[in-house]
């Protein structure tokens, strides 16, 4: 296990506690940042667009290229998969907000689908002109998997009858779909993050207030309540990570590994696991601690194998070399 043995590029928003970060899947250099004044209790929020450039001597540097203001505190964001300058943002007012970075301001489209704080965003990235959100109101809009906190992972099969609109007037907006195809029962507390294996398609990582990074292979589950018990708390977990000394706010898994996983964590570390134990039999390789306080924020290049970016209730933006 590995700590920084060099200090990361740092960038400071003060006054906005950030809570998540994404990298441009169109420029290795780009990354935007949702975040909100007074740790998103109360108050605006702001989306930064940041470059990541090298100081003199070659030394990496983040400069913050722009930001736009928001009334509420954002908490989520993604890039679209299909245009390279647009961002949707998910906001604490329940609205989701589409916009274009050559342009300022302004969004270039609002929807106003939630009726609580729109607290998670992603963009598909098969189907790309699509994306999902989900929200404090209890709904989710076009969602695959999901995780929530009464400890459970729900997977949705888009694909079965029950999902088809029915009307002429109704949409995936206004129908609401309520049928998992499975239900997992992951956790004895909150699950508050998942996120699916880039390279196992039938492979997804939960994490949460338990402390502990579960991986699981859907193949290997079963629905239904004769399923509760054997499943519970992680029972049929395929690996069990555990070192975070508090909640784990973010995961990903590696665009360039199969097997390695990074998290975010109100210990204020971010840390990077294997799934294949190392030869002194640890699943732990690397921590991150510059972080002063919570991190809830983590996200890999997906052109520079091994930079890892961090971001927290510090106002603090940090990318380093894993």
């Amino acid at each position: 296990m590995n700590r920084p043995s060099a200090p990361p590029a740092l960038l400071h928003t003060p006054g906005f506690a950030h809570y998540s970060l994404a990298w441009s899947p169109f420029h290795n250099n780009r990354l935007a940042l949702a975040s909100s004044a007074n740790y998103g209790l109360v108050g605006n929020g702001r989306l930064h667009l940041v470059s990541l450039g090298h100081a003199p001597g070659g030394v990496p540097a983040l400069s913050l290229d722009k930001y736009y203001e928001t009334q509420d505190g954002l908490y989520d964001l993604a890039w679209s998969e299909i245009h390279e300058n647009q961002i949707v943002t998910a906001s604490g007012d329940g609205s989701l907000r589409l916009w274009d970075i050559m342009l300022k301001d302004f969004p270039i489209c609002v929807w106003q689908e939630h009726t609580r704080e729109a607290f998670s965003v992603d963009w598909c990235n098969i189907k790309k002109d699509l994306f999902i959100s989900s929200s404090w109101d209890g709904t989710v809009k076009l969602v695959f998997a999901t995780c929530s906190t009464d400890g459970t992972l729900r997977i949705f099969d888009l694909r079965t009858p029950a999902y088809v609109p029915s009307g002429p007037a109704a949409n995936n907006f206004t129908t609401p779909l309520t049928a998992a195809a499975l239900t997992v029962p992951a956790s004895g507390t909150e699950v508050l993050t998942l996120d699916w294996n880039k390279y196992r398609p039938f492979v997804l990582a939960s994490a949460g207030v338990d402390k502990a990074i579960k991986v699981w292979d859907c193949r290997m589950l079963k629905s239904g309540p004769e399923a509760a018990q054997s499943q519970a708390v992680g029972g049929v977990c395929e690996s069990h990570l555990i070192g975070h000394e508090y909640a784990v706010r973010k995961i990903q898994w590696s665009p360039h590994r199969p097997d390695v996983i990074a998290s975010a964590s109100y210990d204020m570390t971010c840390r990077v696991w294997t799934t294949t134990p190392t030869a002194g039999g640890t699943h732990l390789l690397y921590i991150h601690d510059p972080h002063t306080e919570f991190v809830v924020g983590c996200g890999w290049s997906l052109y520079d194998e091994g930079v890892l970016a961090s971001c927290g209730w510090d106002c603090k933006l940090n990318v380093f070399r894993v």
